[in-house]
């Protein structure tokens, strides 16, 4: 080899063959070091605080309480207990869902024709149903930690009241909803889950025109004129389950 690299370009083709072979030696004693050190600060499989997710669909039975803002006027319904099932599909990191839920909410009524004294009654109960699709993002990727999987996400649906039979000026009809949402979901064993979810439902009340007409008593109304007729509600809305993994 000596020999062979006494002239200047041959010279310059064993030092590059030199140099190449000096640095995957570095290159092959580093990532054994790393895979070393790696061993000795991981886990054992049987130690890991990790885990896979389970996979398969989940039905989730729920319950919580919905509360929040029943608006400038009251008429918006709020404050009541919910139950509800919720259907989920993992895909990796990211899941989806869909769900439905009874909420035992109660409003105010207020009669733009008496005077500003006697014009408010109530609460009187009038029952919203939700229901939704939704995303969530869990924040330990495909493996919980210690077994829980905290997540993040968002979902948009509707909530549907009947008319109340004591209101005969406002009806709350069917709003779109939308709720961002945050939880954290444990799994104890292969098929079961404990879940808690905390999520801020937002809806739009739309006021009547009549809201702005003055009374014939005191001459008062239940709006200032020009008021805007639409308001947008917030509602935290709390709930715990348990789902069934499928």
């Amino acid at each position: 080899m000596k020999g062979r690299c006494m002239t200047p370009r041959r010279h310059v083709a064993c030092s590059t063959r030199t140099l190449v072979r000096a640095i995957a030696l570095v290159w092959l004693g580093v990532v054994a070091s790393w895979n070393g050190a790696a061993a000795q600060v991981g886990y054992e499989p049987g130690h890991s605080p990790y885990h896979d997710i389970p996979r398969g669909a989940v039905w989730a039975l729920g319950f919580g309480h919905l509360g929040g803002s029943r608006g400038s006027v009251g008429v918006g319904p709020s404050d009541g207990l919910t139950g509800g099932l919720r259907y989920e599909v993992q895909f990796g990191a990211v899941g989806a869902s869909l769900g439905v839920a009874y909420a035992r909410t109660s409003r105010f009524v207020e009669d733009y024709t008496k005077d500003s004294t006697s014009r408010k009654t109530g609460p009187f109960n009038d029952p919203v149903v939700l229901a939704d699709v939704g995303l969530q993002l869990v924040l330990t990727g495909r493996k919980s930690w210690h077994r829980f999987a905290p997540f993040v996400g968002g979902a948009l649906g509707v909530a549907i009241a009947s008319p109340l039979a004591q209101d005969t000026s406002y009806r709350f009809g069917t709003k779109i909803t939308l709720a961002p949402n945050a939880g954290v979901r444990w799994y104890p064993a292969r098929r079961f889950s404990v879940r808690g979810d905390f999520r801020l439902v937002l809806w739009k009340l739309h006021y009547p025109l009549s809201y702005e007409v003055p009374n014939n008593i005191d001459h008062s109304s239940v709006l200032p004129a020009g008021a805007p007729l639409d308001q947008w509600t917030a509602h935290p809305w709390a709930t715990i389950g348990v789902g069934w993994i499928f």
